[in-house]
């Protein structure tokens, strides 16, 4: 009865007094980017709910390997917590080979946030104007089409390997030090398509800088009724849905983690947050925290193949 006493003491303290000081959110990106932008909305918004201030930390570099790191080596008191990634949870293991944590032992899943498909967009100069179009042209001349994206083994990159995958084709991976300057030289016609970001993509498509072909969700968006799915044009497997959520080092106590669930959650039911995140093409998350250990878990089974395929490796 006394060893029981004694484990189940800390459980309850934390349980009852969390969080009694501030909370700090690590980005493993930069400032200004989607990630960052969108931690720090929901960090207004919970830092009421626990009535305690959550300060974003950006630490980003290697992918967003260097902060995800932060996030694992950190004390699983709660008081750490960082926005999980799709590269850094379920590529960069494969992609990079060996990683400083391991995703599937040293982090804690606490909540999906959002899911985001990708659009496949060309210049409005452009040729083609079908996905029939981009697969005729690059089978006629097996690696001579291009494609842009923000760097290896993101998101832009591996919608492009899946499509060249389930298509059979070959097209020309050209990199960029950012998605912002990728879409950039597309819409300057130096290179052929681009997987983009739907939040990304969206304004660019608005203004006629950018024309879509096709989306990465299972259906259409009803932002762009007219753009048809990959799925419905014949390729089911060419899914893709980027997306990030809150993650915390392993040994984190439940009753903490159940704690910012629930808080997340609840920020999530914003109406003002909510009409954001759909204005941008995505898919509002929630649901929880085995609900995002699955999500990685399957995603991660599913990308390491695409890489391996593809044989892609980090710059």
């Amino acid at each position: 009865m006394i060893g029981l006493a004694l484990v189940s003491v800390p459980t309850l303290q934390a349980q009852t007094t969390y969080p009694n000081k501030p909370i700090n959110l690590v980005v493993p990106y930069g400032a200004g980017g989607s990630a960052d932008s969108r931690s720090r909305q929901l960090a207004v918004r919970m830092s009421v709910l626990l009535k305690q201030p959550i300060i974003v930390d950006n630490k980003p570099g290697a992918g967003g390997n260097i902060g995800t790191e932060f996030v694992a080596r950190a004390a699983p008191d709660g008081y750490t917590i960082g926005m999980g990634n799709f590269a850094p949870l379920a590529v960069n293991k494969t992609l990079f080979g060996t990683l400083r944590y391991d995703p599937e032992t040293d982090l804690a899943p606490i909540i999906l946030i959002e899911k985001g498909p990708l659009m496949l967009v060309v210049n409005p100069n452009s040729q083609y104007k079908t996905i029939q179009d981009i697969v005729t042209a690059a089978k006629a001349k097996p690696g001579t089409l291009t494609f842009s994206s923000g760097g290896i083994g993101g998101s832009h990159q591996l919608s492009a390997e899946l499509f060249m995958q389930n298509t059979g084709i070959q097209m020309i991976h050209v990199p960029y030090k950012s998605g912002s300057a990728a879409l950039t030289d597309l819409m300057a016609g130096n290179v052929d398509m681009m997987f983009d970001q739907m939040y990304s993509a969206v304004p660019s498509i608005r203004a006629d800088k950018l024309r879509p072909i096709a989306i990465t969700s299972k259906k259409r968006s009803p932002l762009f009724p007219n753009v048809p799915s990959f799925a419905e044009l014949g390729y089911p497997k060419v899914e893709v849905l980027n997306w990030q959520g809150f993650i915390a080092p392993a040994g984190t106590p439940k009753p903490i983690i159940e704690k910012l669930n629930k808080a997340a959650n609840e920020a999530l039911k914003d109406p003002q947050l909510r009409e954001l995140m759909l204005s941008q093409g995505n898919e509002i998350g929630g649901g929880t925290p085995a609900d995002f250990a699955a999500l990685i878990k399957s995603e991660a089974t599913k990308w390491s193949a695409v890489v391996k395929a593809g044989n892609i490796k980090p710059e």
